[in-house]
């Protein structure tokens, strides 16, 4: 471990990721699968998770902005590539170049990436998105026949080539929800009408990670999985990282910066939220919100450290926070480690108990570790 390490870091586990790409494709044996690796792999390291993913299988890699697309590209990672997050004056002749899959939700989309693909000299890979009830990203169903009418066009001429019609679910992690059979019917109807007017798309795709392991019937011909690639339930509802057969791939470590005996109605932390009861153990641990530990799981965050789990005492601050030890305070020394997540197979908490403590979801947990947190990876 090298010094920069020993504060706080985080472990990935590079097989975890080759284990749960191939569970995901076993869950969807007759479709593709995306490895999505947006905001950086979900904190998780963009560049070794995408490789990993694809040694797995994975023959799709999945970015939210073009910028983390040509990031994969500028690091020799060759396949097929998808971004779908553009604004106008985005930089499409350069996606048009290292031949990425752009998705085309409007008018104004469809042509910026023409023009691109004419300076460029050659064809762009387009996808179009439905909106098919999401109601963010997407064409929405009324302009769906402007939007395939000049795309189409745009393919006749050569400046285009619509490789992809996709969507994505707002519910699919809340099982019987409404919405999934409405966004599904909605899907097959715009899918249809494009191929009736000429498109016929590499691939068709709406299933997320919670669609991918509940919906079989949203599988098409690819499925996009993010969350599940590292081995996080993408909800409760759907069952645990075990019950799903996936294997959390991110260990939160740190090393206790500090233990000292304080004695009862002492003050802990900002705002004194924490006072003891009694004479206690408080044991420093050195990572904050300015690390990506939520300041919402002030007094609730678990951290395993001394052989038992104990709770963050007070205010989680910018750089550090303090556990109460109690009666364990004595087994613990500076320089000890103090897990913070991790897969839970060693009592150790997960991202989903952090969720939990802090009130938001598991994604924002492992997606927010900031970048001073080294990632150390394993089975490389």
């Amino acid at each position: 471990m090298n010094e920069t390490a020993t504060r706080v870091y985080a472990e990935i586990d590079l097989d975890a990721v080759r284990a749960n790409v191939r569970a995901l494709r076993a869950r969807a044996p007759r479709a593709a699968l995306m490895a999505v690796v947006k905001a950086d792999a979900y904190g998780h390291g963009a560049i070794p998770c995408a490789r990993a993913a694809q040694e797995a299988g994975a023959t799709w890699l999945g970015t939210a902005t073009p910028q983390e697309a040509l990031a994969l590209r500028a690091a020799g990672i060759g396949g097929r590539i998808m971004c779908w997050l553009w604004t106008p004056g985005g930089p499409w002749q350069e996606a048009v170049e290292a031949d990425i899959d752009v998705s085309v939700s409007g008018m104004w989309a469809l042509e910026e990436v023409r023009a691109a693909a004419r300076a460029a000299g050659r064809t762009a890979r387009i996808q179009l998105k439905a909106d098919t009830g999401l109601g963010r990203n997407g064409c929405q169903p009324a302009d769906w026949a402007e939007l395939v009418g000049a795309a189409v066009a745009a393919q006749a001429e050569g400046t285009v080539q619509v490789t992809g019609v996709w969507s994505h679910f707002a519910c699919a992690d809340e099982p019987g929800h409404p919405s999934v059979p409405l966004q599904l019917a909605a899907f097959r109807d715009m899918l249809a009408y494009a191929e009736k007017e000429g498109v016929e798309p590499e691939v068709r795709h709406i299933a997320n990670s919670p669609a991918t392991l509940t919906l079989p019937e949203s599988h098409f011909d690819l499925v996009r999985c993010g969350l599940a690639v590292y081995g996080v339930s993408p909800a409760p509802e759907l069952g645990t990282s075990e019950q799903l057969g996936l294997r959390p791939a991110m260990t939160l470590k740190a090393s206790v910066a500090l233990v000292k005996t304080v004695p009862a109605g002492h003050g802990v932390s900002y705002g004194h939220h924490h006072v003891t009861e009694s004479e206690t153990v408080l044991a420093l641990i050195p990572a904050g919100y300015a690390d990506g530990i939520p300041r919402h799981a002030s007094g609730r965050g678990p951290v395993l450290v001394g052989g038992g789990v104990h709770r963050v005492a007070g205010r989680v601050a910018m750089d550090q926070f303090v556990v109460d030890l109690g009666s364990d305070g004595g087994r613990v020394r500076a320089g000890d480690e103090a897990v913070l997540f991790g897969s839970g197979a060693h009592g150790e908490p997960t991202a989903e108990d952090w969720a939990q403590a802090a009130h938001t979801i598991a994604y924002e947990i492992v997606t927010r570790i900031g970048a001073r947190v080294p990632r150390v990876y394993r089975n490389a």
